[in-house]
């Protein structure tokens, strides 16, 4: 069983509040995570989950997982979360993350590359992914030293 921490059950920065909605176990190709609702002043504006550990699937899906509500979006608070969770990734022992989007999603790039972040590639997603789809977008592959 994997050592979930009651302490990053909530996290805050005064504004921004993390909420832990799931703690999941790993599974054949997922990796343990903690899975959040960001709130803002008590509303609740997006989720964000943090994945431990690493394999072959994260490369492409990231540690970090995050989407904010439309009309929330362009005020930052996916960066705060991303932020605020970098915490329990330390807390498991992690060296660094990969945090990934799709090439045409600009937004979550300056999200990404806000965090300090370096582009490794952009890339073709390979069909052993357990998320690969016909017509995938190629991915951004970024990699942030903890």
């Amino acid at each position: 069983m994997f050592p979930f921490d009651p302490r990053f059950d909530t996290l805050t920065d005064g504004e921004v509040t993390l909420w832990v909605m799931e703690k999941k176990e790993a599974g054949r190709v997922e990796l343990p995570f903690y899975y959040y609702d960001i709130c803002v002043r008590g509303v609740p504006v997006g989720k964000i989950s943090i994945r431990i550990g690493d394999n072959f699937h994260t490369y492409y899906n990231g540690h970090i997982g995050y989407e904010v509500d439309e009309p929330y979006r362009g005020h930052g608070y996916a960066g705060r979360a991303a932020r605020m969770v970098l915490e329990v990734a330390r807390h498991h022992g992690m060296k660094f993350l990969y945090i990934t989007c799709d090439e045409d999603n600009l937004a979550s790039a300056r999200t990404i590359e806000g965090l300090g972040a370096r582009l490794l590639e952009i890339c073709e997603v390979p069909r052993e992914y357990f998320a690969w789809y016909e017509g995938i977008p190629r991915h951004r592959i970024y990699r942030l030293e903890l």
